[in-house]
């Protein structure tokens, strides 16, 4: 067996899908999924908030040319 995995652009299209895969007499199952891992996001959101708050490092651009050992 496998699985297939669609995606629709809109409500329109899901509801072609469902509707055709039922003709068909063709079992599926709905699940809603997360774009991103929440996790991940939750690293980001911190991140941003730090920013915010000044806590933040700038590096100069040739430190990090001289690191990378592109100069």
């Amino acid at each position: 067996m496998q699985t297939l995995i669609v995606q629709p652009k809109d409500p329109k299209e899901l509801d072609a899908v469902k509707a055709a895969l039922k003709a068909l007499d063709v079992s599926f199952k709905m699940k809603e999924v997360e774009p991103y891992d929440p996790e991940f996001v939750a690293k980001i959101e911190r991140s941003r908030q730090e920013v915010k708050g000044g806590k933040f490092s700038r590096v100069k651009e040739e430190a990090l040319q001289t690191f990378l050992g592109l100069k």
